[in-house]
């Protein structure tokens, strides 16, 4: 019984314990990413880029249904909030795919690709990428904003956007 309630008791503690990152580890920072141009970066330069505007960022794949489903959602937002900068990481291990959809779909914004997918790298380890979309709000001093969202109409995603710092 005493085990038991121990258990419990821990389990109780971590789950209060749990806080949303606001940073990215240095590793995820460091993970490397491609442009169209097939040109790498650091994630971290992609953020650096940026710094000072909102960021929006829209994890995804040619081949995720729920991905292209959501697209019209993220095209609203688009309009919606024209300032923000609108980055779309894509976990296609094919560039060609991944080069395919963004034209096919007519997606706007700045495009990268994780050649590694979505189960392996720093990035997608230290966001628990398990699905996609996923999407994040990175507000102007580059602190995650909004951690995690998998739905582009969630109102956690307009807030977010909204919010001044």
């Amino acid at each position: 019984m005493f085990k038991k309630i121990s258990i419990l008791v821990i389990l109780v503690f971590m789950s209060c314990s749990f806080e949303t990152p606001t940073n990215f580890t240095p590793e995820a920072l460091n993970e490397k990413v491609y442009s169209l141009d097939e040109s790498s970066s650091t994630f971290q330069e992609i953020l650096n880029k940026h710094k000072g505007n909102k960021i929006l960022i829209d994890f995804w794949a040619s081949w995720c249904r729920d991905c292209i489903e959501g697209l019209p959602e993220v095209k609203k937002l688009q309009k919606e909030f024209p300032k923000i900068t609108f980055l779309f990481l894509s976990v296609d291990t094919r560039k060609n795919s991944w080069k395919r959809g963004i034209q096919r779909y007519k997606i706007t914004g700045e495009h990268y690709n994780l050649p590694k997918g979505m189960k392996d790298g720093a990035l997608v380890d230290f966001i628990g990428l398990g699905w996609i979309p996923r999407y994040m709000v990175i507000d102007e001093l580059g602190k995650i904003a909004l951690f995690k969202a998998t739905d582009a109409s969630d109102d956690e995603i307009i807030q977010a956007l909204k919010k001044a710092i």
